[in-house]
C-alpha cells in the first residue's frame, strides 16, 4: 500500500512541475498573471523568455520523475525517483528562500513527502 501512496505522490509532483512549465512556456502572459499575482502586470511580456527558460528547467524535473516510473529495475527507478525529487526540494527551498515563502508549500513540501514515502517504501522491497 505504501508503494502505491509514493508513486501517487510522485506522479502528483511530476504533474505539478507539467503544470509549472505550462503556465511558464506558454502561458506566461495569462494564467501567469493570475499564479504570480506579486509580479507587477507590466513584467509579463518583457519577462516572458525568462519564465520559459524556468519552464523548460520544471519540465526537466517533471520528465525524470515520469522517466522513474517506466524503469523496469525497481532500485534504479527509485534511485532516479529520489534523485529528481532531491532536486525538486532544491528548487523548492531556493524558490522559497529567494522568491516567495509560498513556494516551499507549494512545491518543496510534496516533493518533501513524495520522497520520504518514496523511502519508506522501497525499505519493504
Amino acid at each position: 500500500m505504501i508503494v502505491v501512496i509514493a508513486q501517487i505522490m510522485t506522479a502528483l509532483v511530476a504533474i505539478e512541475h507539467l503544470y509549472i512549465l505550462w503556465i511558464e512556456m506558454f502561458a506566461w502572459e495569462t494564467a501567469g498573471k493570475k499564479t504570480f499575482k506579486t509580479i507587477p502586470a507590466e513584467l509579463f511580456k518583457p519577462t516572458k523568455g525568462l519564465a520559459a527558460n524556468q519552464g523548460l528547467y520544471n519540465g526537466f524535473l517533471s520528465a525524470g520523475l515520469i522517466w522513474s516510473f517506466l524503469i523496469s529495475d525497481t532500485n534504479w527507478a527509485v534511485n532516479i525517483r529520489l534523485f529528481f525529487l532531491a532536486c525538486v526540494i532544491i528548487a523548492g527551498i531556493y524558490g522559497a528562500i529567494t522568491a516567495s515563502r509560498r513556494i516551499f508549500i507549494v512545491q518543496a513540501l510534496p516533493a518533501i513527502i513524495a520522497l520520504i514515502l518514496v523511502l519508506f517504501a522501497s525499505s519493504y522491497n
